[in-house]
């Protein structure tokens, strides 16, 4: 999981293109935008996650000797263009939203600016890394949201589709609320906390299910929290965890922090009378934590019965976001410069929402100034701006007489799009993925209630500029008068 070249970490097709404009010597300066359709698991927003590796696939952009060879045994190009590779550098600009940022669909995530045959070559390893850790961030968001101010812990990584996806999708959970993961090498690389217990093989082991408890008790002394569904859960499992608890106190070794953990059965019966049998014993402050499958369905299930559980360990449904596979984020051309000319550009479709924004775009997000809540995102031209104090009228590009108007002063407004690359050059630092966690949690307080709700959200309107509008409105008017003609 070190830094590694992932510059092959591409489509073949990228390699063919910029074989073809290195030919034809195209050397426009495009636009490309990174964006998404629907939200995943039809919720109301998403997380963004993801950007710290889109800036290190950059950094560590370029052609190896054994790279070259590789490609040469393609036979598909020539040595001109392989000599152009081995000497390959980006020199472009990106412009990104923060990482643990609340997005929605249609807005660019991440805008590339620079020549075309370097911007067609990033395309597949960007949408790889933004799509996969925005898509799990998103799934630990609905998680802790029905955990509520519960403990919730990442532990997928046995269950999670490789390495890469088990560690960077633990680093995305952990953004999008986790409070940790069992992942090691995550913990490691990102400095995040690593968190678990012992498994049933533990128990097992021992001849006494007591006799487990007390060893792992004397072993750990500050993570006291036993397993207790090996054999019978409460004829067996929480009585055995008791007695321990019982000596450790006697003993004045009962840490804070102690509890059990329930790993299959009826969680909602099992945790009401654990935690009967706790209390009667004299612990009403031993913790009850809950695996097996969990969702943020099924969370939410437990606790309207009424569930005593205070920790949640979410592994496989969270790694592989099981309900929603996939983010759906697409790389489309959105303008050309040339010559101190910006030709925009737009993609038709007979899906509508296939039907892209054309230009060199920011986003906008208006906040009302009394709550702190998302009033709107407005996606505009890069050369618009807006302030405070002057009055905003918010329409749907579609229904347009949907209209929000924002008085002056009644409103906060930011751009969301920040440099990260400048000619090459990384701008921007990456914090830490616990203050990108923290980040994130202030981040969906701005939302309503009615925008977290999982069945039918109230949408956050997300609207096109007045000048973008006109100028998308007459693109595809103009192609659909050509398409007419032929």
């Amino acid at each position: 999981m070190k830094e590694k070249n992932l510059t092959l970490l591409t489509d073949l097709y990228e390699l063919t293109m910029m074989k073809g404009y290195h030919d034809i010597q195209n050397e426009d300066r495009v636009v490309f935008d990174v964006f998404y359709r629907q939200n995943p698991s039809n919720g109301g927003y998403a997380i963004c996650a993801g950007l710290e590796q889109v800036i290190d696939y950059i950094k560590n952009l370029h052609f190896e000797k054994d790279d070259i060879d590789y490609l040469r045994e393609l036979e598909l190009f020539d040595e001109k263009f392989l000599t152009y590779l081995a000497n390959f550098e980006f020199t472009g600009n990106i412009s990104a939203i923060e990482e643990g940022t609340v997005i929605f669909p249609m807005e660019p995530l991440l805008k590339v600016e620079a020549p075309i045959i370097e911007a067609q070559l990033v395309e597949t390893a960007i949408l790889n890394i933004i799509n996969h850790q925005s898509l799990i961030a998103t799934k630990a968001s609905r998680v802790c949201q029905t955990a509520e101010k519960d403990d919730v812990m990442e532990f997928g990584l046995r269950r999670a589709q490789g390495p890469d996806a088990g560690t960077f999708g633990a680093r995305a959970a952990v953004i999008g609320g986790c409070s940790g993961t069992s992942n090691v090498l995550c913990g490691k690389k990102f400095r995040v906390p690593v968190k678990g217990t012992h498994a049933h093989s533990w128990i097992m082991s021992f001849e006494t299910e007591y006799e487990a408890f007390k060893h792992y008790a004397e072993k750990f002394p500050n993570n006291i929290i036993f397993l207790v569904d090996t054999y019978d859960t409460l004829k067996s499992g929480v009585p055995n965890a008791i007695k321990v608890f019982q000596e450790l106190r006697e003993q004045n070794k009962l840490p804070q922090n102690f509890g059990i953990r329930l790993d299959s059965g009826d969680l909602a019966y099992l945790s009401k009378e654990a935690r009967k049998m706790l209390d009667k014993a004299g612990f009403p402050n031993a913790g009850i934590c809950a695996s097996n499958d969990l969702d943020e369905h099924i969370i939410e299930s437990l606790k309207k019965q009424g569930a005593k559980i205070t920790s949640w360990g979410v592994g496989t449904n969270l790694i592989t976001s099981k309900d929603c596979p996939s983010f759906g984020g697409v790389y489309k051309l959105a303008a050309i410069k040339r010559g101190g000319q910006i030709i925009q550009k737009i993609k038709l479709s007979e899906d509508r929402i296939k039907i892209t924004n054309p230009g060199d775009k920011q986003v906008f997000r208006f906040y009302d100034k009394e709550t702190g809540k998302i009033r709107g995102d407005l996606i505009a031209y890069a050369s618009e701006s807006y302030k405070q104090n002057q009055q905003v009228i918010l329409f749907d590009p579609i229904d347009t007489w949907k209209k929000t108007i924002l008085e002056p002063e009644t409103y906060t407004v930011r751009p969301l799009l920040k440099p990260i690359f400048i000619d090459g050059k990384c701008v921007y630092e990456s914090p830490k993925v616990m203050e990108i966690r923290d980040y994130c949690t202030k981040e969906k307080d701005t939302l309503s209630v009615e925008n977290k709700r999982f069945l039918n959200p109230h949408p956050v309107h997300i609207d096109l500029s007045q000048e973008l509008w006109e100028t998308k409105n007459k693109m595809i008017e103009e192609k659909v008068k050509q398409k007419v003609k032929k």
